[in-house]
Parts: structure tokens; sequence; C-alpha cells
């Protein structure tokens, strides 16, 4: 239960107790540390870049509930959860809706590994893993179509389809908001959206719609850039 129970941040402080490796990752320049300067220093809302966006697809009326740092989420089992940089939870005021936002935060880290490096060393349980994410997604479980894709991507959107179910919000967004200016690692967020739905653009400062699942929940991607300025404080 303990985990369970959250309370309000005091500043980027609270964000780096939460880190494993605060040390490595709470640097001025790096993701960490950038996200947490960007979100904290915003008084009623999304940070401005998500303004237009949001508004686009007709969320300008967006209201944040809660937004709660390193937000871990179980997946096929508690082995290995999907920590999330920052668990957004909104509500969409003109139909009474929640919405779920999952947020990753870059600068130039990459996503990590690849598929095909992540389950070199195979497994059962990596088996079960990423029949579990497929699933989620409603895409082939075909495990060398992905080769090049980043797992991280994979289990961060499922990680939004998940809370979703467990708020019962309609909407699931994995948004990258990347602080990097050079656009770091966009390519693999395209080729990973490629697979949930050959018809997006995946562009820069974009949010789109991906699909509706079966469950009803209508699953949304984007990448924002985010304001420079927080790189160097």
């Amino acid at each position: 239960m303990r985990n369970k129970i959250y309370v309000p941040t005091k500043g980027i402080d609270s964000w780096k107790e939460l880190l494993k490796d605060s040390k490595k990752h709470m640097k001025t320049g790096f993701s960490a540390k950038t996200l947490a300067n960007c979100w904290e220093d915003q008084k009623h809302g999304f940070p401005t870049e998500f303004n237009e966006p949001l508004k686009y697809l007709g969320f300008d009326n967006l209201e944040i509930l809660l937004a709660i740092p390193e937000y871990k989420v179980s997946l096929d089992n508690e082995r290995a959860p999907s920590q999330n940089d920052l668990f957004v939870l909104s509500k969409y005021k003109k139909y009474n809706e929640l919405v779920v936002i999952m947020i990753e935060g870059k600068v130039s880290e990459s996503f990590d590994k690849s598929i095909k490096n992540w389950y070199l060393s195979e497994s059962n349980g990596k088996k079960e893993r990423f029949n579990f994410l497929t699933k989620k997604l409603e895409i082939n479980s075909n495990i060398s179509d992905y080769d090049s894709l980043r797992y991280q991507l994979f289990h961060r959107t499922v990680s939004a389809i998940i809370a979703a179910e467990q708020f019962c919000a309609k909407k699931a967004f994995m948004i990258v908001h990347s602080f990097s200016q050079e656009n770091k690692w966009h390519k693999d967020f395209l080729n990973f959206s490629k697979i949930l739905n050959p018809n997006l653009a995946a562009e820069i400062g974009t949010i789109e719609r991906c699909k509706t699942l079966n469950s009803g929940i209508e699953l949304y991607i984007g990448w924002i850039k985010g304001d420079k300025k927080y790189l160097e404080m």
C-alpha cells in the first residue's frame, strides 16, 4: 500500500529522490533534470509547446489533475515494471472524461536497446513479455519483424494503455518530450509509429491519433520539442 501513496513535489529535488542513480541522471543538460525543471516551471497547465498540438486535436481544454514523476507501471508481471518519466492524469472538460498521458523525456539519450539486442538472452520471460506488449498494442507478435525498433517505446506506450484501463479513461497518450535541438532519435520514434499505424506522419511538434483499440481506448502518440532554456538550468 505504501507504494500507492503520493505526496506533492517540493521542486526538482523531489524528482531526484525517485531516481536509482541521481548523480548520473540529474545533471544539467540531461533529460531527468531538464524535464523536471520544465514541468515544475509550469504554473497552470502543460508546457507551452503542448498547446498547439493539443488544440489541433481538439484537446485545448485539458485540465491536469495530477502529475507523478518516475511512475511505475507493471506489465505482464511484477518484474521489471516500466518506469515512466512522468504520468499525467488529465480531464477532458468538454466531455468530462479522463485522459491518461505518459511522458518520456529525452535530450541526447537513446531509447535504449533495440528489440534484437534486448532479446539476445532469450528466455520464456522475455517471450511472454513481448507477446504481452504486442497483444496490448494490437500488432503481430513476430519478434523478427521488429529487430531494429526500440524496446522502450513498446513498453512506454503499453504503460499508457494499462494506466488508461486502470483509471477507466478512454484516451491514452504516449508523448516523447524531447529537448534535443537536433531532434536526436526521432527516426526511432518514426519507425515505431509506423508499426502502430503506417499512415502516421510522426512529425516533430505533433500528436496523432493511432487507433481505437478493441477495449475502446483511443491511442495517441506524439513528439513534442521542449524549450531549450531548460537545458541550461
